[in-house]
């Protein structure tokens, strides 16, 4: 049987009508959208399927919004493959930022309920850390990570995600993020993107929000997960439920060490990989990491039917 890979994405993949057509198709979906409307206490879902997209994008929506179309996602695969399920080999998972929180519920390390409230939560923290003190990111194309170091050290930005070998986002400050951004195309990048963010996520910037969510996880329960999950913070395994707990508050503030997690899988015999959610950047990114890496993506009914097959090949 393949090892296989799921993994999730995270904040920026969201897009208006995600998720509509597999609520419109599987009841199992639907139902998954109105559990979610209900714990929240709001109309996610027609969030979701019609915006508008300052509603979609605003943080203490998108975070809850992304998780609840990536689960849709894998119970529209699930609905089309019933007879492979069993055996569909998911020997790890891995997501991006708030991502990582829906890898854990696919681990079964956190119920479904929980996660939307964490996130929910997680979201509106956030926010209110960019309100407190405005902050910018920059993704950086073409320059070594030491050298981004460096940078870094001279301006005040401060490293947020190594999303390849060749792909760095820079969080903080907007006047270091700009000066980093400035020295970093003088240093002889390919590219200087400025993100369309709130703020500056994985950042120092971040800390308040940290804390508060550290309080809140207080009252939830994390269970062992029944598969790997790799940590954002580490690129490598969790451990059991304390250590996640501790690991998904210092996420906030952390990098996003996504190249060392899929450096780690692919170490440890992971070549096909198997992405939940809108949008497929997380596939783009796999196969820079690992050349030979198989992808394939479920994003809506059209790539859920491609998928069906691939992932439906357990040998």
């Amino acid at each position: 049987m393949k090892l296989r890979a799921i993994v999730f994405a995270g904040q920026g993949a969201q897009a208006i009508g995600m998720g509509k057509d597999f609520a419109e198709k599987y009841p199992e979906c639907r139902a998954i959208f109105a559990k979610a409307d209900e714990v929240l206490g709001y109309q996610l879902s027609k969030i979701c399927f019609e915006g508008p997209a300052e509603d979609l994008t605003k943080t203490v929506h998108c975070q809850p919004a992304i998780f609840v179309v990536s689960m849709a996602c894998v119970t529209a695969l699930s609905r089309e493959t019933p007879a492979q399920w069993i055996r569909l080999g998911f020997r790890a998972t891995a997501g991006l930022s708030l991502g990582e929180w829906t890898a854990l519920h696919m681990a079964d390390a956190l119920s479904f309920e929980d996660t939307l409230r964490v996130l929910a939560a997680r979201g509106r923290f956030m926010q209110e850390a960019c309100e407190e003190r405005e902050g910018s990111m920059v993704s950086v194309i073409g320059l070594p990570v030491e050298k981004l170091k460096e940078i870094c050290a001279t301006t005040g930005a401060e490293i947020a995600n190594l999303n390849s070998t060749d792909q760095t986002v820079l969080s903080g400050s907007r006047d270091a993020v700009a000066a980093a951004a400035k020295m970093a195309g003088e240093a002889g990048a390919r590219k200087a993107i400025p993100l369309k963010v709130a703020g500056a996520y994985h950042s120092s910037l971040m800390a308040t929000a940290a804390r508060r969510l550290d309080e809140m996880l207080a009252g939830i329960t994390f269970k062992q997960p029944r598969m790997t999950i790799l940590s954002n913070v580490t690129g490598m395994p969790h451990g059991g439920p304390a250590e996640i707990r501790s690991a998904m508050v210092k996420q906030v503030t952390s990098p996003v060490q996504w190249l060392s997690s899929i450096e780690w899988l692919k170490n440890n015999g992971i070549k096909d990989y198997l992405e939940c959610g809108p949008g497929n950047v997380l596939s783009g990114l796999i196969k820079r990491i690992d050349k030979e890496a198989k992808t394939s993506n479920v994003q809506d009914v059209t790539t859920l039917q491609q998928a069906v097959t691939v992932v439906g090949d357990g040998n």
